[in-house]
């Protein structure tokens, strides 16, 4: 082997040091970009966390090199024969870049923008291509570029699909409070300060090696596993030890039957729901507290504090403790996890905040915060459910207020309501959280105004999943929200425009042509139809369709006549009070009329006052 082969760099470089005019190939054994929603998530919020405690509004931009860094970890390249191919780390580069394209797409409108575009792709001979050539990805790179939307197709492949819907993730959890003046602050911050070692080695048998020591050797201690022996040091009875270790280990293999890191968030969760007094204020140079101490070391956090704060002392505390708290809130957290998957008619609202809820920092502490030891089961249900009712309606009132609930938006508001509900009995629980609701400047006037765009697509569905399958358990159908949001059988729905996309047949109503798209789109104007049906109707005008819909689900056949002749399971049902109506043609002041019984319809599914 050549000495340039045997040559190994490593040097730390910011994001446009490693990116800017860059071309990386992936190697064929990590083709796959298989990131999930929570990786992304939590991507997300960690770089807005880092950049906010640096950041005031008083700062020039040029004030943002000294920032504090933050450490994104190691990348590791083969430069052998020239070409730079991607061996460990194409996940997060992948990541960084879908980022930096919704941050290049936020800035469009401004004028005062960042050029981060030679991050994302670069030019050769006249030509412009992206700077992960994998062909896979550009068609799918080149939409959410171009469009800031991807239609994922039935036959696109894990990477593509993963790649459009972690762009959407971002778009739903990008923090408001740096869509406006911080912006290029932040994307300074992002590309300047944000900071990952580059291992270069110029063989791939060098590459590789350096590859799998970093990935198979050297394992250190979780900060579970440092918890254990510091819990199990402090029991001085041998026998009441070892029964704590068995508690341990039992539930430990419980957690990992759902995902490897469940024992992480367990811990983060419950300290954080039960324990956490102080969390950091959101001002530059501010110290981490009680909230941000569990969620980066909570072993540390509970060895510093489990006296004070949660009043352990003795080794017959500590054996108490774990023996009662933990083994009560880890399968409370093991519930919540089933509830979330599984569709429970009888606690449903558990289900409906897996797909649209709060950050997982936040909505797994909450879940567990007004959690007894001392009650029932069915108490405990019972309590989740209340709060997950709560959660979904705070985020379906902001989402339709064009709102964001990003974790560093509303971190601070929602560790208050955390600690104050904080064992509470479940009337009162209700009536703390009705009164948190009926505090939002965000209410259900907002439907009217209300319209489908390209980054709240998700949303959208979830709310025409919730009426439609609301709807459908009224008039006695066995259908409902899991059926339309995500079947685990047959087709999936889609979103249908009542509308065809032809401005010209509807100039009778509309003198400029965005008056039209804004009425087209808006909520009033959509149902849910099964994917393939929707496409064959797309083109359509709604005169033609309206036959078809008489065949679908009972959301819109409401706007078929025959629909209400000799529908006793509709007349007899509590939804004769909505105002729906026929329409045999759909004008512009039909659509509103619409709008309003969705308005009518919401109120009714997500009530201020939680009984």
């Amino acid at each position: 082997m050549s000495n340039l082969k045997n040559k190994i760099e490593a040097q730390d470089r910011c994001i446009n040091d490693l990116l800017k005019d860059q071309k990386f190939f992936i190697d064929y054994f990590q083709r796959e970009y298989r990131w999930q929603e929570k990786h992304m998530v939590a991507l997300v919020e960690d770089l807005s966390e880092a950049f906010l405690q640096s950041y005031h509004s008083d700062h020039k931009r040029a004030e943002v090199a000294n920032y504090k860094n933050y450490y994104l970890g190691p990348v590791v390249f083969s430069m052998a024969e020239g070409k730079n191919s991607i061996i460990d780390g194409q996940q997060r580069i992948t990541s960084i870049t879908l980022l930096l394209i919704f941050l290049n797409n936020l800035q469009k409108e401004s004028n005062n923008t960042v050029n981060i575009q030679e991050l994302i792709f670069s030019e050769k001979y006249g030509e412009k291509s992206f700077n992960m050539t994998d062909e896979d990805r550009q068609e799918v790179l080149k939409d959410l570029f171009e469009n800031g939307d991807y239609q994922i197709k039935e036959n696109d492949d894990e990477t593509v699909t993963n790649i459009a819907e972690r762009y959407e993730d971002i778009v739903r959890v990008f923090p408001e409070e740096l869509t406006n003046a911080p912006l290029p602050y932040f994307i300074d911050w992002l590309i300047g300060n944000v900071i990952l070692v580059k291992i270069t080695a110029y063989s791939d048998e060098n590459a590789y090696t350096i590859f799998e020591t970093m990935n198979d050797r050297g394992m250190s201690l979780t900060s579970t596993e440092m918890l254990k022996g510091y819990v199990l040091s402090k029991i001085s009875n041998k026998e009441l030890r070892s029964d704590i270790n068995e508690v341990w280990k039992t539930n430990m293999q419980k957690l990992h039957e759902y995902e490897d890191n469940a024992d992480l968030e367990f811990f983060k969760a419950w300290f954080r729901a039960k324990y956490a007094i102080t969390v950091r204020p959101r001002v530059a140079d501010s110290e981490n507290q009680d909230f941000e101490q569990i969620g980066t070391r909570f072993h540390d956090w509970f060895k510093n504090n489990h006296v004070e704060k949660i009043g352990i002392r003795t080794s017959d505390d500590f054996y108490k403790f774990f023996k009662k708290e933990f083994d009560y809130m880890i399968n409370a957290y093991i519930k919540s996890y089933d509830m979330m998957i599984y569709f429970n008619s009888k606690y449903p609202n558990i289900h409906y905040i897996k797909n649209w809820g709060i950050a997982r920092s936040l909505q797994d502490t909450m879940l567990l915060a007004s959690l007894d030891s001392d009650e029932e089961k069915d108490k405990m249900f019972e309590k989740m459910d209340v709060v997950s009712k709560f959660i979904e309606t705070y985020t379906v009132r902001r989402a339709i207020n064009f709102r964001k609930f990003g974790a560093s938006a509303i971190q601070y508001t929602f560790f208050n309501i955390i600690k104050s509900i904080r064992d509470l009995d479940i009337q009162n629980l209700k009536n703390k959280l009705s009164e948190n609701l009926k505090n939002m400047q965000e209410d259900f006037n907002a439907v009217t105004v209300f319209r489908l765009h390209q980054q709240n697509k998700r949303f959208v569905k979830h709310l025409l999943s919730r009426i439609t399958g609301y709807i459908d358990q009224e008039v006695g159908k066995s259908t409902n929200y899991s059926n339309y949001f995500n079947p685990s059988t047959g087709k999936k729905y889609e979103i249908e425009h009542l509308w065809s996309d032809d401005f010209e047949d509807h100039r009778d109503e509309f003198e400029q042509e965005l008056e039209f798209w804004n009425v087209r789109n808006s909520i009033g104007a959509l149902v849910l139809l099964p994917n393939g049906t929707n496409q064959s109707f797309n083109s359509d005008r709604y005169t033609d369709k309206l036959p078809h819909y008489l065949k679908e689900n009972t959301y819109a056949q409401t706007l078929h006549p025959d629909f209400y002749l000799k529908n006793p399971n509709f007349l007899k049902s509590d939804i004769t009070s909505i105002p729906f109506q026929a329409h045999k043609q759909l004008l512009k002041e039909d659509i509103e009329k619409r709008c309003q019984v969705v308005q009518v319809l919401c109120e009714k599914i997500w009530p201020s006052k939680l009984i």
